[in-house]
Formats: C-alpha cells, sequence, structure tokens
C-alpha cells in the first residue's frame, strides 16, 4: 500500500509498510474486513462533514488495550486537503520491524485499512480557532520540527529521547493551541501541555512484559522513563484517552462512531 509522506508542501511518495506498533505481520485483509473498514472511512467522513469541522483529532482501535483500561490505539489529524477540498489523515507511523518512524498524509480510507481490533472511530473536535491554527500548522513545517524519527511505542510523556504516534499529534496540537511563536519545538510543546493541565494516566506493565518488549521489538524501549517508575511498573505514555480528557478539559465536542 502507498501512502504519501509529508513534506515541506505535504507531496512526494514512498512506499512501504508502517504501522502505528503493532506487530508486523503482514497478512491479507478479508473481503469482509476491508468493507467494514471502509464503511467506517465513510461513516467517519459522514460524520465530518456533517460537524462543520476544518480539522479533527481521529482515532481507531487498532489493538485490544482493554487490559489497560484503554478503547483506542492511535490517533491522527484529520483535516480538508485544500484546494481539493478531500478529508485526509496526517498521522506519525512506525516503519514495520525498526524504531524509525515517518510522518503521512493518508486518506480516510488508508488510515483505518490497518488490521482494526474493533470497527468504531472517535472523532475530537477542537474549537473553531484551535482548528483554525492546526490546519495553519498542518500547512507548515512544525509538524517537521515536532517529529522525532526514533520510535518507542511507549515513550516517556514528558521526553524528548523518542515520541510515539499519539505524543506527536499532542505535541502538535499544543503549538496550535499555544499563543503564536510559543511553541516551536517539542520541549516548548511538553512545557505548554503541562501548564495547560495535560495529565498523563500511567499504563501499569508487568516487570515479564517489559522485558519481554524491551528484548524482542525495536519499537519499544523504557530508557526514557525515570527509574523509579520504570521499576514500579508505571509507564507514563500518552494515550488516546489522555488525549481525550485533555482536549474535553478545554472545549473539544467528541462524536463516537
Amino acid at each position: 500500500m502507498k501512502r504519501v509522506l509529508l513534506a515541506l508542501s505535504i507531496a512526494g511518495a514512498m512506499a512501504g509498510a508502517a504501522h502505528a506498533g503493532q506487530q508486523c505481520e503482514h497478512q491479507p485483509m478479508s473481503v469482509d474486513e476491508v468493507e467494514r473498514s471502509l464503511e467506517l472511512a465513510q461513516r467517519s467522513m459522514r460524520a465530518l462533514d456533517d460537524s462543520g469541522a476544518q480539522v479533527a483529532v481521529i482515532a481507531r482501535a487498532g489493538q485490544d488495550l482493554s487490559r489497560y483500561g484503554l478503547r483506542y490505539s492511535h490517533v491522527g489529524l484529520a483535516w480538508r486537503d485544500h484546494p481539493a477540498g478531500r478529508w485526509v489523515v496526517v498521522q506519525l507511523l512506525n516503519e514495520c520491524g525498526t524504531a524509525d518512524s515517518a510522518l503521512y498524509n493518508d486518506g480516510l480510507g488508508n488510515f483505518f485499512l490497518s488490521g482494526l481490533y474493533q470497527y468504531k472511530a472517535q472523532l475530537m473536535l477542537p474549537p473553531p480557532e484551535v482548528q483554525q491554527r492546526l490546519a495553519q500548522v498542518l500547512a507548515s513545517r512544525t509538524p517537521l520540527r515536532l517529529h522525532q524519527a526514533r520510535y518507542n511505542m511507549l515513550s516517556y510523556a514528558w521526553s524528548t529521547r523518542y515520541q510515539n504516534s499519539n505524543q506527536w499529534a499532542l505535541e502538535t496540537l499544543a503549538a496550535a493551541s499555544a499563543d503564536a511563536g510559543r511553541v516551536e519545538t517539542r520541549a516548548e510543546a511538553q512545557q505548554w501541555l503541562g501548564q495547560a493541565g495535560f495529565h498523563p494516566q500511567p499504563v501499569e506493565i508487568g516487570a515479564l512484559t517489559r522485558l519481554g518488549g524491551r528484548m524482542f521489538r525495536a519499537n519499544v524501549a523504557f530508557d526514557d522513563h525515570p527509574m523509579g517508575q520504570r521499576m514500579q511498573g508505571h509507564i507514563t505514555t500518552v494515550t488516546v484517552d489522555g488525549i481525550e480528557r485533555f482536549m474535553r478539559s478545554r472545549g473539544a465536542r467528541v462524536i463516537e462512531l
């Protein structure tokens, strides 16, 4: 499957497998899975159109994270691609089997054609003034400046050593929400988020799970987490649920599909 790589003008193309931290199994999707994924994309497009939104945070359930008390696994930033006027999703994806990531500009169909665990989606609509600013940010070099290519599915929320998909989206949202010029780097984005009341809830991950992840998966690391929290299994990372709580606190409207 081919996606468009985000560059200065969100142009250019590359082929290859990219995921939001999933296992790299490369199993072909069944006809039913494709149909259900595309139907969810259609419902999402209609909901975006009906909402009158210019930009939204869109979430999918690509993995079963219920044992951690989480519903959705991955978010991207959906916006109208002018002048074409179609909905596209800008997202950070892990390059399969590696510790690297890249930014991609996908259609809604591709966003959901990723082997979903559940056929549901969530749209988080910031206040109109934030949407307008976020559209400007997405058309600039800011998303690239806020991208860290060293991928870690469980990256520490308050570190810039690594980055996961949800962390990039949240830090980009911070650049759009802050006063103009205040957020130009990841460190500034995280400082603003802390001052604005973002409180990531730790995910409890046992020692054996952490050991297995560290030894056998290139896209999992824990060395950016504080030692005390890490030894207790408190992994403070950016989750979709954490983004939702923060956005609700700042006036966002949330639509479940």
